[in-house]
């Protein structure tokens, strides 16, 4: 199998904010061991695992997501292709949270023994790898803050105009439409609300004109309207950073 396209996705996530020289890429390709799908609904890492790889979401949508003791679901992020969706477990080894697929995912493992010798051996790499999981951070920092200060319609345009960037910053979106596999229910436990709630915060936002969506598909029709209902931001992206030379 070859692989050299396999993490073309994650190289383009990077470059946005930070070039990789072709020795640098082909490091990362070859350190991919094993190549594998889950299914929609399924888990990726759980809770209290203790994996000896990390993982790039190669196509489809994922959530790190924490269950609360009622057995309710609250989603702490969403994860694109092109994400290194638990590259914390590299240095911190326990799962504190579980990781699961929304939809069908095709993934990438690379072992944690392949992650050290490059961040002994490579500094640019390790640099990038600390970019990348400074990226996850600050994003959780824009959910925080969206989750507790904005009522569920201005979160909900907020959602839609950062998963439209986010995957049209990779050339997975573009014309304002982006495929989002989301149920109602899911999308509840990303706003943190109900499901019903979701519902309505959905037909508003349907009515008013501004966005279509049906379950798998998002289209933006008024971009203007959805970024200011949003309040929305795109600085916690770093799209627009300027980007260093290689080390």
């Amino acid at each position: 199998m070859s692989k050299a396209p396999l993490l073309d996705l994650l190289f383009r996530h990077i470059e946005l904010r930070d070039p990789l020289a072709p020795d640098e890429k082909t490091l990362l390709q070859d350190a991919v061991y094993r190549r594998f799908t889950v299914r929609g609904g399924m888990d990726i890492v759980r809770e209290g695992d203790t994996p000896d790889h990390c993982t790039v979401l190669l196509s489809g949508l994922a959530t790190r997501y924490r269950l609360l003791p009622e057995g309710a679901r609250q989603f702490t992020a969403l994860h694109v292709p092109g994400d290194f969706i638990d590259l914390q477990s590299f240095p911190l080894k326990l799962m504190d949270h579980s990781l699961g697929a929304l939809s069908d995912c095709e993934l990438a493992s690379i072992p944690h023994t392949a992650l050290m010798e490059i961040t002994q051996t490579r500094p640019h790499l390790t640099r990038v790898l600390w970019k990348l999981s400074l990226l996850d951070a600050a994003i959780h920092r824009e959910w925080v803050v969206a989750i507790g200060g904005l009522p569920a319609v201005p979160h909900l345009a907020h959602l839609f105009c950062e998963m439209y960037l986010r995957l049209e910053s990779i050339g997975l979106a573009k014309d304002y439409s982006f495929a989002l596999p989301l149920t109602q229910e899911q999308l509840a436990d990303t706003l943190g609300i109900s499901p019903v709630h979701a519902n309505r915060s959905l037909q508003s936002l349907r009515g008013d004109g501004i966005i279509q969506f049906d379950g798998k598909t998002g289209t933006i029709l008024n971009w203007r309207k959805l970024v200011d209902l949003g309040q929305f931001d795109d600085k916690h992206l770093h799209l627009h950073d300027e980007k260093p030379g290689v080390a």
